[in-house]
């Protein structure tokens, strides 16, 4: 893999990869932006790519160190992440005395620290003087998803490299890249905030189950009052998708918004887009408001879970609510 490769980001690879061509590597960068954004996959190909010997502006995937790297053989590689709630200072110490001691001196060494934010003030103000006198073959890669969490006199001497939000395009053209069912990734980019978190969310064994479920209990619930019922029952709590009702009220919501959708003539951002057809004959039998309110209804369920109501209890009250309108 190369940066080229990581999804997304192309302006955080344009401010790298300008620093491999032109030889201006800093000696430190700040990835700062929300989780599930790259950060770390694009932090370890530039890694890789400083390693690589053929000397361009990526990684060439051929060299020795490129194939060490890939091997997770890199010995000049050292990551650092929380111990338990913090990243403390005796970590940083390790750090200091390990890129100290190891190897040549003239060979480049680089070293990732996940969440720097969460470094106490003692380790911070460690890492904060090796940085201050940095040996130039060194390079830090600081990743936050808050940067102004990390002591502004880091931030001071680190580049800066910004990630943003990925679209729902974006993150829908690489799922269904990666080979996941594209209705599939059309739900769970609503869900999710990353790229990581959906592909988390597609992962999970019951997902395509209970979007099924949801499909069914869209379309019974606001006229067959008891067939919703006994298919919440069955299909829902009698199986082992029962433990997962936010998710289920989660992707219930996304039904209803999608007939908001149809009506204002928005049907390239229906997420149900394999249910189109039904949608179209259905959209129309509530106004705007009317869906609207089935939305709230729906989230005051997933709200009453969270006080702790019985799930089973807070649906079936979500049921005799969409009913009555």
């Amino acid at each position: 893999m190369s940066m080229e490769q990581v999804a997304g980001q192309p302006k955080a690879k344009q401010l790298l990869q300008h620093a491999l061509r032109s030889g201006k590597v800093s000696h430190a960068y700040l990835f700062d932006g929300p989780t599930g954004t790259g950060r770390l996959a694009l932090a370890k190909e530039f890694a890789k790519a400083l390693f690589c010997t053929e000397g361009g502006d990526d990684a060439c995937d051929q060299c020795l160190e490129c194939r060490k790297f890939d091997h997770g053989n890199q010995p000049d590689l050292t990551m650092i992440a929380p111990d338990g709630q913090s990243i403390k200072i005796d970590q940083i110490r390790g750090l200091k005395s390990e890129l100290s001691y190891r190897g040549s001196a003239a060979k480049r060494k680089v070293y990732i620290v996940e969440n720097a934010e969460k470094m106490t003030l003692q380790a911070a103000n460690s890492l904060l003087k090796f940085l201050e006198e940095p040996v130039s073959p060194i390079v830090a890669i600081l990743i936050t998803d808050n940067g102004q969490a990390v002591l502004p006199t880091i931030r001071s001497r680190s580049q800066r490299v910004p990630f943003l939000p990925f679209s729902p395009n974006e993150m829908m053209q690489t799922l269904t890249g990666e080979g996941f069912s594209p209705t599939l990734v059309r739900a769970a980019v609503q869900l999710s905030s990353g790229l990581d978190g959906a592909r988390d969310i597609l992962q999970q064994n019951q997902f395509a189950e209970i979007r099924n479920v949801v499909i069914q209990l869209g379309k019974e619930s606001l006229t067959r009052f008891t067939a919703a019922m006994i298919s919440v029952q069955q299909q829902f709590f009698k199986t082992d998708m029962a433990d997962q009702p936010q998710l289920l009220l989660s992707l219930w919501a996304i039904w209803y918004k999608d007939m908001i959708q149809f009506q204002a003539g928005r049907q390239e951002s229906i997420v149900y887009i394999d249910q189109l057809d039904w949608i179209s004959k259905h959209a129309f039998s509530r106004s705007i408001e009317g869906w609207i309110a089935c939305i709230e209804h729906t989230l005051e369920a997933s709200k009453r879970i969270r006080s702790n109501v019985a799930p089973q209890l807070a649906i079936e009250q979500l049921l005799v609510n969409l009913q009555e309108g």
